[in-house]
């Protein structure tokens, strides 16, 4: 029974209220997310300008995922090889102001008269004490107490990867095993023992390599650096930072200049360094010396060997410092392209989530206008199919 009303009317009504209802759903759903659809079938033609926003959002964020990495891991890095050049440069100071005179030694003085030449004056050719003074005692113990912390530095980590170790980040870059000490070792009784110069353990020392015919240089193998950075396939590693941009930042742990250091502080805190002349406990010449001091025939000679020796370390020692410098300003150059790159990739996605709130977000003050405007509508419906439903025959008529 539906009254004075046809059936058509009753279905448009049914329809009309239907409709209405949706749409009131339809901005409910809208007020509540902020969103014009809950499906991209609901944003018409703009569907696919959204997809293909959100899709270069995602590649926009896995790059600033990168550079964001990247950023920390360089920090952590630059933090450990500002910390090896200070903690350099302390001992370099210390090299500098060491007193190059004397020879540093306690005891008495031992002198030889030559039978053969009585017309001369004695010559002094030791002591009587292996006994090193302060200032000496001072230098090893400084190198002493820092080879052991620049070997902590040399092995950096960032969770379980080794920061100076290439793309090798797993295994441990340096390990002190004791074949640099020996190697050390060996060539400073070989110079004491004049089996070779001056010049050719400065170059056994600093060659770096037997390639070059030098069959007692230090390699990379003697100071303890890993396989991998020893033979040269540690490998780089890189950040990608955008689509067309790939930076590396690779900082080894056999840098020359780090390497150079590790050399002189195992040479400075050697037991077969001192004394700097021989030794003779009795004050008899000839002799045996009960401890060996540089070459050479006589104390001042044994003198002028030791601090050649010595001269170029501290020189060795400042230039690795300086060089060191060209390691931080790599690092430090490739975090300023990528805080660009960075930059540019913000500016970026700025602009696509602008699209793609243009194209998906509403306008809440609109929706809720709508919504008030719909619910007035919609109670109006409900008033006059209520009042249609009343309707009689005997209603009308009166």
């Amino acid at each position: 029974m539906t009254g004075v009303s046809t059936l058509g009317q009753a279905l448009r009504q049914i329809e009309n209220l239907g409709l209405q209802q949706s749409q009131l759903s339809d901005l409910s759903k809208q007020l509540a997310s902020g969103k014009k659809s809950q499906s991209y079938s609901g944003l018409n033609t703009d569907a696919l300008t959204s997809l293909r926003s959100r899709t270069e959002l995602t590649s926009i964020d896995i790059y600033i995922n990168n550079i964001e990495r990247a950023d920390t891991t360089i920090n952590l890095t630059l933090t450990a090889v500002k910390e090896f050049q200070a903690q350099a440069g302390n001992f370099s100071s210390t090299l500098v102001n060491f007193l190059q005179e004397g020879d540093h030694l306690q005891g008495e003085d031992v002198f030889y008269d030559d039978p053969a030449t009585p017309e001369d004056d004695a010559i002094r050719v030791g002591k009587t004490s292996s006994e090193i003074d302060t200032e000496f005692q001072a230098v090893i113990n400084h190198a002493t107490n820092l080879f052991d912390f620049f070997g902590e530095l040399l092995n950096t980590k960032q969770g379980d990867r080794y920061l100076l170790a290439g793309a090798d980040s797993l295994n441990k870059p340096y390990n002190d095993n004791g074949t640099l000490d020996a190697s050390i070792s060996t060539l400073l009784k070989d110079w004491k023992n004049g089996v070779i110069s001056t010049d050719e353990i400065i170059s056994d020392l600093f060659d770096g390599t037997a390639l070059n015919g030098n069959s007692n240089a230090i390699t990379d193998a003697n100071i303890g650096f890993s396989s991998s950075l020893s033979n040269g396939t540690a490998g780089d590693v890189f950040v990608r930072a955008d689509e067309n941009s790939e930076f590396k930042y690779t900082a080894l742990a056999n840098e020359r200049s780090f390497r150079d250091i590790m050399v002189i502080m195992s040479v400075m805190k050697n037991e077969n360094l001192p004394p700097i002349i021989d030794v003779y406990e009795d004050g008899i010449y000839p002799g045996t010396p009960d401890a060996k001091g540089a070459p050479g025939a006589t104390a001042a000679e044994q003198q002028d060997n030791f601090y050649k020796l010595y001269n170029a370390m501290a020189s060795k020692a400042a230039k690795a410092i300086d060089d060191i410098d060209q390691i931080r300003f790599s690092l430090e150059t490739v975090r300023v392209q990528m805080n660009e790159t960075k930059q540019s990739q913000s500016d970026q996605k700025q602009l696509l989530l602008n699209t793609v709130s243009n194209i998906e977000d509403v306008d809440i003050n609109e929706v809720a206008v709508r919504i008030t405007t719909l619910q007035t509508q919609l109670q109006a419906s409900y008033n006059v199919t209520a009042l249609t439903q009343k309707l009689t025959l005997a209603n009308f008529l009166t």
